[in-house]
């Protein structure tokens, strides 16, 4: 007998009557009245930059709402995202090889493209260079919450096919933040977080199935990983890798944690990501502020690179009989899944915090352009995939 697969609890968030994207774009908009209100926009800048102590970190300084928010909470989003990302390797969607050989190549493509786009339009300022991979990313609560405004022109076909693209996109998110985002390493620090990882991983191997043990680790390795260099959030994909997980057990830690987790994360953290770093002062803001290489550069990496990256993989996997597209699905449906996945907003966000920390300048025109690609993408999809015929 098969036995059905234990459900996920992101994955249910997701599929929920457009939740998550909800939620995000109520957040955003809320942080957009905030900067720019004449009422509130001092005081939502005072917020963000209020001095809560302690120093964690000499590099950073005494940490602020904005830090906590930044390095703390989303460290658990990202505990969050790589607990599915082990399930989904085990049981789901990437479980075979023949499950990930599509995703995988979408995924790559549709990071590669945008980068390309991006380093074509604003490359040629140094300066800028290091926004490469802001358009790379893929927020899937936004996107999801987009499809579920379509119902059944959607097929779950390509949910699931979204879903794991969005999945191996963070993959390559968090390698991109650990390699290229990381700055002035502490091998001290760097050496305590992997015997911290290793003493994790040594009490998943000797049979530790209580989740405080694996909770009290993630903190000490968060702490390590400010200390290392290494930006912290990557502390939560690779304690979620430590975490038990055993395919017939429903009640496994993984699972317990992944339960807990996730509605912490989708109702409040990411909320709380998004009112943070959605805020964008738009007085002075015109033409010239919109034609701007940074802006354009992302807003284009989205908008147009992640459909080019993602169909033309696709379409060359078909050709060359690496994969096949999703069952039931035609090249209008596939376009609409490829303009939803230029919807960049969280990731893109965090990215773009990474890539120009300590330029407000800059910081803005990251915003703007994120915005503007995110939006174009969302108006698009959701066109193009309102307007393909409806498939039994």
């Amino acid at each position: 007998m098969t036995r059905p697969r234990l459900p996920s609890a992101l994955r249910h968030f997701l599929a929920s009557e457009a939740a998550g994207g909800f939620v995000l774009i109520g957040a955003a908009a809320l942080a957009m009245l905030a900067a720019n209100l004449p009422a509130t926009r001092d005081a939502y800048e005072a917020l963000l930059h209020w001095r809560t102590g302690p120093v964690l970190s000499g590099p950073i300084g005494p940490m602020t709402v904005h830090l906590w928010v930044n390095d703390a909470l989303m460290a658990v989003f990202f505990l969050l995202v790589g607990l599915e990302i082990k399930r989904e390797l085990v049981e789901g969607a990437l479980a075979s090889p023949a499950r990930r050989t599509l995703p995988f190549l979408a995924a790559a493509a549709g990071m590669a493209a945008p980068a390309l786009v991006f380093l074509l339009v604003a490359g040629r300022d140094p300066a800028l260079v290091r926004g490469w991979a802001i358009p790379a990313a893929t927020d899937i609560a936004f996107a999801v919450g987009v499809m579920a405004l379509l119902g059944p022109r959607v097929p779950p076909a390509l949910k699931i096919f979204l879903t794991a693209i969005a999945i191996v996109d963070d993959m390559g998110a968090v390698a991109i933040i650990a390699l290229v985002y990381s700055q002035g390493l502490n091998l001290a620090a760097l050496a305590a977080a992997a015997g911290s990882l290793a003493g994790m991983a040594a009490m998943n191997r000797f049979g530790v199935r209580a989740l405080l043990p694996y909770l009290a680790g993630f903190a000490i390795l968060w702490e390590l990983m400010l200390l290392s260099g290494v930006h912290a959030t990557v502390a939560g994909v690779l304690a979620a890798m430590t975490v038990p997980m055993a395919a017939e057990e429903a009640r496994s830690p993984l699972h317990r944690l992944e339960h807990a987790l996730a509605p912490w994360v989708a109702w409040l953290i990411v909320p709380l990501f998004a009112f943070a770093n959605a805020g964008v002062p738009l007085a002075g803001i015109g033409p010239d502020t919109l034609g701007r290489p940074l802006v354009l550069g992302i807003a284009l990496g989205l908008f147009l690179g992640k459909q080019a990256g993602i169909l033309g993989a696709v379409w060359l996997a078909e050709r060359t009989g690496l994969a096949r597209r999703p069952g039931g699905t035609g090249w209008r449906e596939l376009h609409g899944i490829a303009l939803l996945a230029g919807i960049g907003f969280t990731m893109s966000l965090f990215i773009g915090q990474l890539a120009f920390p300590g330029d407000p300048a800059l910081a803005d025109q990251v915003k703007l352009g994120v915005l503007a690609g995110s939006i174009l993408s969302a108006l698009a999809g959701y066109a193009v995939l309102r307007s393909a015929p409806r498939r039994d």
